[in-house]
């Protein structure tokens, strides 16, 4: 080691120093310097900065020891400063700073990788609640830029650089992050910044601190959602490689998510997911989304869009938005229902609605996760236009991707439209059959409503006037006549059963948001098989009622007696016309209607063609594979379209006009008991079979008269 000729002149002073004074007489030459390992190490001491400094109250020896005269020239036994003694640093001496590293050329020696003066500063040390000090926040970033330059540039451009040299309050620094004199390295599960900790380090602030929450964004729930996460719950059970916060933010350079450079931009999320994603981002960046998001197109989807930011959840947890009984609705109608985007971008609005109104979609809706949904068909993240031949649904595809759900697809499968809407230049035949059934169902159902009004009016009528006295009462005898025999009314009983059966699941799954379906679907999660399980059950029930009543008439007494009883009659035309002209008050004469008038009989073949209708097109549906490879897709959509439609009447036709007669007709209120006993007193005979009653008192007379002669 070599001093200069200006040491080597005092060093008599130098071996007495106790003042600072007595050191600046040496130190406060500018030239002083010595050589170490080949570089200048200037000795030099700026007295105005040492009176400035924080320590401007203390002696050179204070902080150097070693100055004794014995062991002149001092420099060589000058020990190392040591702060500990003054600022009891916890931590300092384990942390990635303290560590003691060897030195380039000299693996003997070692010291540490970042010393207090390598952040504090020498002689020219200030408080860090000064402006200039370099450990003030406003300079801490260039102060560890010495060493991390790269991190220094990146923090400088990014978000919380700016805003904290602008000055905002709350704007982090490095220290805010890493900690001050403990930093450890972020591998460390001792750092803040550790991969399982870093959450709460940043929601310290983007959460905890008022002053910050107030002015980002996001609301509270939606920063504090990522705890709940698939990424916030794996890292919670120790999973290092689940995203967190600067996976998807960066780490120095986070930056807003409206900045083009920032890596949650719109158009950079799918390479920020492709860090973990890389093969799911690929068939994404080939998808019809992807390549429109890259030509710039904003409203197309990216990851985000469909899966959520930081609430993401697993695809099969049923709170998920990509979940299967959710992704049709939450996710793909966001858009494909859209006024705005499909207005903007000329998409029919009528393909997401044809899904909702579709077997997959009611079923879907009504909490079915075997179902097929939108990306059952279309595809996942490798969604493309049905043109390109890698799509799934490309006509030359639609088999292979019919018989994931339905083995055996043949391309009879593929021979109607898939998104059927009743349009009439979509699909004319469903259209017309639509058409004709709405027709159908209006005229019948509103003439039954007229004549059932008018049979009200009129028996109310004569009720009040039995009541006021203005007409006496005929007297009947207290006989029971027989109505239906035992096996009837099994055959009814069992016909009611399914019937009701078939209406309420039906119709549940037609309308599964009706207000008297969400109670039934919160019982429990399993409640659309058990409704799909009674629905066939009914129908298999119904079908071998029919069976058994065709036996019946055909090989039964009774039966036989009651087909008869029950073919239409010239005079069935004349009693609705009495009957009208009666319930009109045009004529005094009233119907008389023997076992069965035209109201039964029109119940009974409506209800032996509905029967037919409802079977024939219910196996069909039922059988969906069987029958599409042979009847087309179109075809099973003829039987679906009648099907819904014939139920819609014949409920109606039930509800207005059987239980007019056999519950609220003023003549049998509250109701008609046949079906339960299987008699009608002579009172409801004389008021509903007068003719029937008068054949069977004739046949009593001629009994009589034979028993006499």
């Amino acid at each position: 080691m070599l001093w200069s000729g200006a040491l080597l002149l005092l060093l008599p002073a130098a071996a007495l120093a106790q003042k600072s004074e007595d050191c600046l007489a040496c130190h406060s030459d500018r030239t002083l310097s010595l050589q170490r390992r080949g570089q200048t190490v200037p000795l030099f001491v700026d007295s105005d900065k040492l009176k400035g400094s924080a320590h401007s109250g203390m002696e050179c020896v204070d902080c150097h020891q070693g100055l004794k005269a014995e062991d002149l020239p001092h420099a060589k036994k000058i020990q190392p400063v040591n702060c500990q003694p003054c600022h009891d640093i916890a931590n300092f001496e384990s942390s990635i700073h303290g560590k003691l590293l060897p030195q380039p050329g000299d693996a003997k020696r070692t010291e540490t990788a970042a010393s207090c003066k390598d952040c504090h500063g020498t002689h020219d040390i200030l408080s860090p609640g000064n402006p200039k000090s370099p450990t003030n926040r406003t300079h801490l970033a260039q102060t560890c830029g010495k060493c991390h330059q790269t991190e220094d540039q990146h923090y400088a451009k990014s978000a919380h650089g700016i805003a904290l040299a602008a000055g905002i309050q709350g704007a982090p620094s490095c220290i805010d992050c890493h900690g001050e004199h403990n930093v450890e390295p972020v591998t460390s599960q001792k750092s803040p910044m550790n991969a399982a900790r870093e959450a709460r380090v940043c929601l310290k602030c983007h959460l905890d601190n008022p002053d910050v929450r107030q002015r980002v964004g996001p609301s509270a729930g939606f920063i504090a959602a990522y705890e709940a996460s698939i990424h916030g719950m794996a890292l919670a059970r120790g999973n290092l490689k689940a995203a967190t916060c600067d996976d998807c933010h960066g780490a120095h350079d986070m930056r807003k998510g409206i900045d083009p450079s920032s890596m949650v931009s719109k158009r950079n999320i799918a390479a920020t997911c492709s860090k973990c994603h890389s093969e799911i981002a690929g068939n994404y960046n080939e998808s019809i989304h992807g390549a429109a998001l890259k030509r710039g197109n904003h409203d197309s989807p990216t990851c985000t869009d469909c899966h959520g930011e930081h609430q993401i959840l697993g695809h099969k947890d049923p709170r998920s938005r990509v979940a299967a009984q959710n992704v049709s609705i939450q996710v793909c109608g966001a858009c494909h229902d859209s006024v705005r985007l499909s207005q903007k971008y000329g998409f029919s609005t009528e393909r997401f609605q044809s899904f909702e109104d579709s077997y997959h979609g009611l079923a879907s809706k009504a909490g079915s996760v075997q179902v097929a949904n939108c990306a059952s068909c279309h595809g996942v993240h490798n969604i493309k236009p049905s043109t390109d031949p890698a799509s799934t649904i490309n006509p030359t595809n639609l088999a292979v991707t019919c018989g994931a759900c339905h083995p055996g697809a043949n391309n009879n499968f593929t021979k109607g439209r898939v998104h059927v809407t009743y349009s009439k230049s979509d699909e004319a035949v469903l259209y017309w059959i639509r058409f004709i059934y709405i027709g159908l169902i209006v005229s019948t159902i509103g003439g039954m409503l007229l004549h059932n009004l008018l049979d009200f009016v009129k028996k109310s009528r004569h009720r009040f006037a039995l009541r006021s006295g203005t007409f006496l009462p005929e007297h009947f005898g207290a006989a029971r006549y027989a109505r239906m025999s035992l096996s009837e009314r099994i055959q009814h009983a069992l016909l009611f059963t399914s019937f009701i059966s078939l209406v309420i699941t039906g119709f549940m799954l037609k309308f599964p948001d009706a207000w008297w379906v969400i109670p039934i679907r919160q019982w429990s999660e399993k409640v659309f098989a058990v409704r799909g399980l009674i629905h066939r059950i009914a129908g298999v029930v119904m079908i071998a009622v029919s069976l058994y009543h065709v036996y019946y008439l055909a090989f039964v007494a009774r039966g036989r007696r009651l087909l008869s009883d029950m073919l239409p009659k010239l005079k069935d035309v004349g009693d609705f016309r009495d009957l009208m002209l009666y319930n009109l008050g045009i004529s005094k004469k009233k119907a008389a209607f023997d076992r069965f008038g035209y109201i039964e009989k029109a119940e009974y073949w409506a209800l032996v063609w509905g029967t037919v209708v409802m079977a024939g097109t219910g196996i069909i549906m039922w059988f969906d594979n069987f029958f599409i490879n042979r009847l087309t897709k179109l075809g099973w959509d003829i039987a679906r379209t009648i099907h819904y439609y014939e139920a819609i009447l014949a409920t109606l036709a039930i509800v207005i006009w059987h239980f007019y007669f056999v519950i609220f007709n003023p003549s049998v209120y509250p109701m008609n008991t046949a079906w339960w006993t299987g008699t009608l007193t002579e009172e409801e005979m004389a008021e509903e079979h007068p003719l029937e009653l008068e054949k069977i008192h004739s046949e009593q007379v001629r009994e009589q008269m034979k028993e006499t002669d």
